[in-house]
């Protein structure tokens, strides 16, 4: 018998609570995305998540553990090798990942990758370096408008972006390279997780602006994972946020995009008005997007006070039969080096209006448990392959 009608998963992206043991590997040791914020701060107010049973977790420097935590919580730790979005987000949902996705953060594209796209594009290509969306425009969007010279970039993600004028260079002019580039880079050597068209408007330097009709040409998962026991079972898969791309669509009945972290909370908001059965998987991408990566501590700090707000109208609308999990794909402690994710371990969060208590689980090796926990409430089985084991029974 099921014990919840509907779950929530809210991923706060890259809020990692404490370097995992590999992290030295990785040039991590010594990270921890939101004690470090914490410290930093003279103030950080997050009551809601604090009542749920954060701050008895995570030690916090202005947040008190509180006697009676209203939900359950423990440290997940990554499983799969790397660092990245899509590796969380697919262990999550059962698939081991021990090969990471490419990065090209530091030295931008192989020459060898660059020609291969130049030649089948037709186009010189410029940029190749990490940037944000908005620097890399201000630098060379004049040049590609009048050269038609096509931009590309990466990030510190496994990604290769493309921007795009809509009114010089074509929407579907870019949508072109993009599936050119997408099929050049499902080699190992250059295997990233997104190829993204990023087209924009504007003519001028303090002009320029991206615009919606931006289109990720993501992997398919490896394998068949928690998302599609549910749909094929004919319960409803409701992604907000960047989820659609994550998955490339595999396994969800509906899609969400947002325009901001708020943006998403409030989609969630009104998602939990409605009468479902199934889950509801939310993806914040600015806390890594727009703070993490900028490495802007009290940025993120207020964007987690922002979300607890929005968590508070949302834990006011839950029901007795509702499950609500908070948690996190990776870390990217704004306080460390560089621009890059970090290797940590991530928060698991369990709340419902029906616990009789809460208190601390013991700890996980694999962020798995998330995806087994869900099939498992619906008396449904993980594919063969998958990681990961339930904690539902836990949940009392």
């Amino acid at each position: 018998m099921k014990r919840y009608r509907r779950i929530f998963t809210i991923v706060i992206d890259s809020l990692g609570v404490g370097a995992l043991p590999d992290a030295a590997d990785y040039g991590d040791s010594g990270t921890d995305t939101l004690g470090h914020i914490s410290q930093r701060m003279e103030e950080f107010q997050i009551p809601n998540l604090q009542k749920i049973g954060i701050a008895n977790l995570h030690p916090l420097k202005q947040v008190e553990a509180v006697e009676r935590p209203m939900g359950y919580f423990t440290y997940l730790n990554e499983a799969s090798t790397g660092k990245d979005t899509m590796t969380g987000h697919w262990e999550m949902m059962g698939l081991y990942i021990t090969k990471p996705f490419q990065t090209f953060t530091e030295n931008g594209f192989p020459q060898e990758l660059l020609d291969e796209l130049s030649e089948r594009t037709g186009r010189v290509i410029i940029g190749n370096k990490s940037a944000s969306g908005t620097e890399i425009l201000e630098e060379l969007a004049e040049e590609e408008i009048a050269t038609g010279h096509m931009i590309v970039y990466t990030s510190a993600d496994s990604v290769l972006q493309i921007c795009g004028n809509e009114e010089t260079f074509g929407l579907q002019e870019l949508y072109r390279c993009c599936e050119i580039a997408r099929e050049i880079t499902m080699k190992d050597e250059w295997k990233v997780g997104r190829v993204i068209a990023r087209p924009y408007v504007g003519k001028k330097k303090g002009e320029f602006r991206r615009t919606s009709n931006r289109h990720d040409y993501a992997l398919k998962p490896y394998g068949r994972t928690a998302l599609n026991v549910l749909k094929d079972a004919g319960l409803e898969v409701i992604s907000v946020g960047k989820i659609f791309d994550i998955f490339d669509g595999e396994g969800l009945t509906e899609s969400n995009k947002s325009k901001s972290s708020v943006h998403g909370m409030e989609q969630t908001i009104e998602i939990a008005k409605r009468d479902f059965e199934g889950l509801c998987y939310v993806n914040l991408v600015d806390f890594d997007a727009l703070w993490g990566h900028r490495r802007d501590v009290k940025g993120y700090a207020q964007e987690l006070e922002k979300f607890d707000v929005k968590l508070g109208e949302l834990l006011g609308l839950m029901r007795e039969d509702d499950l609500l999990i908070i948690t996190a794909d990776h870390g990217n402690d704004p306080t460390h080096t560089g621009t890059d994710h970090t290797r940590e371990r991530v928060p698991f969060l369990a709340y419902s209006p029906s616990m009789e208590g809460g208190g601390r689980l013991a700890d996980a090796e694999t962020f798995a448990v998330i995806g087994a926990t869900i099939v498992d409430n619906f008396g449904l089985d993980m594919p063969d392959g998958t990681i990961g084991s339930s904690v539902l029974d836990k949940l009392r």
